[in-house]
């Protein structure tokens, strides 16, 4: 039990604040939890806007999700934070809600793109989608199990987020990155273009985000590209994941035999000619093209000389 109860409580409901004051829980959306000891929880209740908790109304389940205290009823999602608990005893909170950007990309089923941001890929890096499942049931509670040794934050399709650390601030801030990132992707979508970061530009914020103490899954892949989507690809199927609004570029070694984690259910399409310094979906131009474009050019610049 921590020596300060009512302080957890505190940061509980601030962090509820938080995420009603960001847009990322309407109404009575979402839920918090902290682990207190290795026994007892302590989370919000069902029914209660998380803009307005106060200390009273959090009440504390078991490991199993059975109301031990509390005025209130516990949140009936609960099973999904204590499935995680189980799962990663480092855990101490976990924060669900629906931030609407990194859920968009949850209902549209397209994977989040990596080496576009430094900061998205120190504090994120690959964010898997769970399929979907009935929220508030043991499948739902157990859609995120193949994710949470290797992510610290999980986009659930057609539903929100689920994030988690050894703190609530912590588990918080993953949120608040990743919905910023997305907002961030769709804004520069619509301008018609995203620039991917250089092989050796993704390189060196990986070994960046190793000296600063985050570890990072994809250091440890193969033959892979860290651009690509590689890290949970073999789940894609399953959740109806496919990439269509964004495509990053592929170097090459994506698609190798030693990538065990890239060849299981989707293959690359064979009109794409991607290259590293390439941003377009056509491709870099053939020779035969700059040739056509520079002629044209010419023509043009004259045609102006003489007027």
């Amino acid at each position: 039990m921590p020596q300060n109860l009512h302080r957890i409580k505190q940061e509980i409901c601030e962090i509820g604040r938080r995420m009603y004051a960001k847009g990322y829980c309407a109404a009575n959306d979402g839920n918090i939890s902290y682990r207190l000891s290795e026994k007892e929880v302590l989370c919000t209740p069902t029914m209660v806007s998380k803009g307005f908790l106060k200390p009273e109304d959090l009440c504390t389940v078991d490991l199993e999700g059975n109301q031990l205290s509390g005025r209130r009823k516990r949140t009936s999602e609960i099973f999904l934070h204590l499935a995680i608990m189980k799962t990663r005893p480092d855990v101490r909170a976990v924060v669900h809600c629906h931030p609407p950007h990194a859920t968009a990309f949850g209902i549209a089923r397209e994977p989040v793109p990596l080496c576009v941001m430094p900061e998205a890929e120190i504090f994120l890096g690959e964010v898997p989608i769970a399929k979907y499942a009935l929220p508030g049931t043991k499948e739902f509670a157990e859609t995120v199990l193949p994710f949470v040794h290797k992510a610290n934050i999980v986009i659930l399709a057609n539903h929100g987020t689920v994030s988690y650390a050894d703190t609530l601030e912590k588990a918080y801030w993953w949120t608040e990155v990743l919905d910023s990132y997305c907002r961030i992707l769709m804004l520069a979508r619509s301008l018609g273009n995203i620039h991917y970061f250089s092989e050796s530009e993704a390189q060196a914020l990986l070994q960046l985000k190793e000296k600063l103490g985050f570890h990072d899954p994809r250091s440890e892949l193969k033959n892979c590209d860290i651009c690509a989507n590689d890290l949970f690809r073999e789940s894609w199927k399953e959740a109806g994941i496919e990439q269509r609004a964004f495509t990053p570029p592929r170097r090459g070694c994506s698609w190798t035999p030693g990538c065990s984690q890239a060849n299981s259910t989707s293959e690359p399409k064979a009109d794409r000619k991607d290259n590293p310094g390439d941003s377009s979906p056509l491709g870099p131009a053939t020779p035969e093209q700059e040739a056509i474009i520079q002629a044209i050019t010419d023509r043009v610049m004259a045609l102006l000389s003489q007027e």
